[in-house]
């Protein structure tokens, strides 16, 4: 299944990561008991996703936007990783962790030593392929209103 998967960077302006945003967005929204804003909090900006500052990578599948996800970089050499999904149809078949795998990367390439993310408490399978990836729960470190948990990966 992953080897027919292409994960590419792509300008946050485009046409396909706005529709896969619009898909995650959505998902969100049926998922979390009181729905999704994605204005609420403190939503990232675009050129968080451009670098040098980040990327914004997007997943296909027989040239089909099945998820995406973007990092950005702090000053202190830590990437987040932000607005990461992939197709409910691909979960459990490596295609998250085939994106995780390339935005850990990508915050190698950028010079950062460690990766965070924030994750809902509705969201059981991103945690599960978060735990598997590495990633230790660690104290909030934003206020996220959506966030339950909070990980942290260091990068070797």
């Amino acid at each position: 299944m992953t080897e027919d998967l292409t994960i590419r960077p792509e300008p946050f302006e485009s046409p396909d990561v706005q529709r896969a945003l619009a898909q995650y967005v959505a998902e969100l929204a049926e998922r979390f008991p009181e729905g999704f804003d994605p204005g609420r909090g403190v939503p990232p900006a675009e050129d968080d996703f451009t670098p040098p500052k980040g990327v914004f990578l997007l997943v296909r599948f027989a040239g089909e936007v099945v998820g995406c996800g973007g990092l950005r970089t702090e000053p202190d050499g830590i990437a987040e990783i932000k607005r990461m999904w992939i197709s409910p149809a691909l979960r459990g078949k490596g295609a998250g962790r085939a994106l995780l795998t390339g935005l850990e990367d990508h915050a190698r390439r950028m010079g950062c030593a460690r990766v965070r993310l924030d994750t809902a408490a509705e969201l059981a399978e991103a945690q599960a392929l978060y735990a598997k990836a590495g990633y230790v729960e660690i104290p909030a470190y934003n206020d996220n209103p959506y966030a339950a948990h909070w990980f942290e990966k260091t990068l070797r």
